[in-house]
């Protein structure tokens, strides 16, 4: 009974109301009352409309690929509110000025690899690869696990620039040589195409530093320009056609023992955004880097197995002697380069101290395994 008095009281309440309502749309502008409930203002959210110049040749997998696909995450969990489109290499910019084309806020984003701007700031090379140093999985830990990331923020800040992990190839490829490299003296008078820390490790063994854009590689390759060159690994060398120009292909990749990528912002713009589109932005990068070394990591086995098959390239580790001749050259150069500034300074030693952490781990773990199971694999299959 006590349901039934409160159903009859809510039923004359909504009748009650219905009516109000009915009288205030039926009446005229003199019956209007002077007062009626005003409808929420439509919330209007800004749209912001981008630009992203890559150092990646047009529809290179996975490099370029990744930044389209970066492109299409932020639009879809942003729900069109960024929309960025991308320009490759040379379409709108020269490879190697996209670094300065975002820092001066010509474009929004920019995606490479930092050791490009080593000319800039000595303190950019820690972030991509250094020679002997950690692979993709530590530089990944470095990154989101230690103090990487706030350090790479630090050093790209003068350039008004906010950098995000891009991926990591993983450990590279050794190169591609006309010649054999059997001692440390082969590498004198070599003109090759090879960035970053690993490129003065080069100078430093007497060799000619060439840097290239991906782009030019196979024809200066081709036609004499430069001896050998390193690119990243199977996958893309086998699309490259290197092996149609160089006779040797040289591993592991010492210098480059877990390349990251990256992607850049013009500060200004990226502090401007509202808290919700920075961490759409954050999340977005976090998982197209964990979708670039998947990627390499998935595809690079098949590439390796069809350029020894198919295309007779000529595997060859590089000789432990040569490789222990490097890694001494590569820590005088590491020593020299992070002399040059204070950041670079702060980078390298804090680089140093995690590689010493996980190093130990490594040893243990993931070395440990690999001794075990490598004898049950074939480098022809």
């Amino acid at each position: 009974m006590k349901r039934r008095d409160f159903l009859k009281k809510a039923g004359v309440g909504a009748a009650a109301a219905a009516a109000a309502t009915a009288g205030v749309i039926g009446c005229s502008k003199k019956e209007e009352p002077e007062k009626k409930a005003q409808a929420p203002a439509a919330v209007t959210k800004k749209t912001y409309n981008w630009k992203m110049v890559t150092t990646w040749p047009p529809k290179l997998p996975v490099l370029q690929d990744g930044c389209e696909r970066l492109a299409k995450r932020i639009e879809e969990l942003s729900d069109g509110r960024i929309k960025i489109q991308v320009f490759a290499a040379g379409e709108l910019v020269p490879a190697l000025e996209s670094f300065q084309a975002v820092s001066d806020g010509t474009v929004e984003v920019g995606s490479g690899a930092s050791y490009y701007w080593a000319g800039k700031e000595p303190a950019t090379q820690w972030f991509a690869a250094v020679p002997f140093g950690l692979n993709g999985q530590g530089m990944s830990a470095w990154f989101h696990g230690g103090d990487g990331l706030k350090l790479w923020e630090e050093t790209y800040a003068p350039f008004n620039l906010v950098p995000r992990p891009g991926g990591s190839t993983g450990v590279q490829m050794g190169g591609w040589f006309n010649k054999k490299i059997e001692t440390i003296d082969d590498f004198k008078g070599l003109k090759m195409r090879i960035p970053g820390l690993g490129g003065k490790v080069l100078a430093k063994a007497g060799g000619t530093v060439v840097l290239l854009p991906g782009g030019e590689i196979f024809t200066s390759l081709e036609r004499g320009v430069i001896d050998a060159t390193e690119w990243v690994g199977p996958l893309h060398d086998l699309r490259m056609g290197f092996y149609e120009a160089a006779k040797y292909y040289y591993y592991p990749g010492w210098h480059e023992p877990g390349t990251y990528l990256e992607y850049f912002f013009n500060k200004k713009v990226y502090d401007e955004l509202p808290a919700d589109l920075k961490h759409i932005i954050d999340a977005a990068c976090v998982e197209t880097e964990h979708w670039v070394l998947a990627q390499f990591e998935a595809r690079n086995g098949q590439a390796l197995q069809t350029l020894i098959n198919d295309k007779n390239a000529q595997l060859i580790q590089f000789p432990d002697q040569v490789l222990a001749d490097l890694r001494k050259m590569a820590d005088e150069v590491v020593a020299e380069e992070a002399a040059k500034t204070p950041i670079a300074t702060k980078v390298n030693n804090a680089f140093k101290d995690f590689q010493k952490v996980v190093g130990t781990w490594g040893t243990v773990s993931e070395k440990a395994y690999y001794d075990i199971i490598q004898p049950k694999f074939s480098l022809k299959g």
